[in-house]
């Protein structure tokens, strides 16, 4: 690759980075959705402003997409507070996070997506960091150890994950505010989709907007690559600068995407659980094997939609498949055999 080809390749890469963050609402009365949630966290915030303190330190849990890291970039902008951003999976010793820590100032907000793939060692330093404001940190070897009390700032730490089941009861009890994400209605991401379409500058009709978001999954991250994915095939067919709806429902057929929100990867799993396992119960490994997918990729992705949304159901023995996943399929089920349609 030559460098004009670099240097433009860069430019769309940061164009696209530019896009991404412009789409973030910055303040809670911009952010669509979460009510509950919302209100809870102005009174966190607004009191916390009145008394002079750092916000508690708070759990985000709930399916990707739904807008954690969003929400913990608003949290700190509404704190008026620095952002501090890590993935838990790059922090793989304890010097990692304690460095991390120590650059901290008074106030700043660290936000840590997947917590609960922090290791054990990492995890035990938090504790104290979070209770006490300080770390301990061992330095040297055998008889020549010593540990060295590190005191920190207040800070809030901002946890992230779609798996709260796997965070350890220590580290769960330590966060002061712990909330829940939900999917969202039609109706919310309608609003994002029409949020979405004046940041681009690039109109949709009302009827357009409703369409991709009835079959966005309750997702917003969804609603916006769906979005994106419509303008395409808009313009390539020649539009008058607006999407419009006709054109949106075949984009989304062509995009195999159907009208429940469902792609082509929840059919193989429905069809492999159907065809393969007479519809179950089958354990999620079995399944995954079966469609050539990753168990964690399925747990975390697609089955709480299709759970949340009635196509599947888990039982002691494992996944069974629902009659609405029939329906959605095309197949009837009879008294032991399976009848197309």
């Amino acid at each position: 690759m030559d460098e004009i080809t670099k240097r433009e390749a860069n430019n769309e890469d940061m164009l696209f980075e530019e896009s991404e963050a412009s789409l973030r609402p910055k303040r809670l009365c911009d952010y669509v959705g979460q009510t509950n949630l919302k209100e809870m966290l102005n009174v966190f915030i607004q009191t916390a402003k009145l008394r002079n303190e750092t916000l508690d330190h708070v759990l985000l849990y709930g399916p990707p997409g739904l807008g954690k890291t969003t929400l913990a970039n608003i949290i700190a902008n509404e704190m008026g507070a620095n952002f501090r951003q890590v993935s838990a999976p790059s922090i793989t010793r304890s010097g990692d996070l304690a460095s991390i820590l120590s650059s901290l100032e008074a106030g700043d907000v660290l936000f840590i997506d997947e917590i609960h793939r922090l290791p054990k060692v990492v995890e035990e330093v938090l504790y104290s960091a979070m209770e006490d404001y300080s770390i301990d940190i061992v330095v040297g070897k055998d008889t020549m150890a010593q540990t060295i009390k590190i005191d920190l700032p207040p800070f809030t730490l901002i946890g992230a994950t779609t798996r709260p089941g796997d965070i350890s009861s220590p580290l769960r009890d330590r966060f002061g505010i712990v909330n829940a994400l939900n999917y969202y209605s039609i109706e919310e991401l309608s609003q994002i989709i029409n949020r979405t379409s004046k940041v681009f500058d690039y109109k949709i009709e009302d009827k357009a907007a409703y369409e991709i978001a009835r079959r966005s999954r309750g997702t917003p991250r969804v609603a916006n690559r769906l979005f994106r994915r419509v303008r395409d095939f808009s313009q390539f067919m020649g539009d008058e600068g607006i999407i419009k709806y006709d054109i949106t429902k075949d984009s989304l057929s062509r995009l195999n995407i159907d009208d429940d929100g469902l792609n082509e990867t929840d059919h193989k799993f429905l069809r492999a659980i159907i065809e393969k396992f007479k519809g179950g119960p089958v354990g999620l490994s079995s399944v995954a094997a079966s469609i050539g997918e990753e168990v964690n990729t399925l747990e975390d992705v697609y089955e709480p939609y299709l759970l949340q949304e009635g196509f599947i159901i888990r039982t002691p023995r494992g996944r069974c498949v629902t009659e609405k996943a029939y329906r959605n399929l095309g197949i009837v089920y009879q008294t032991g055999f399976i009848k197309w349609t």
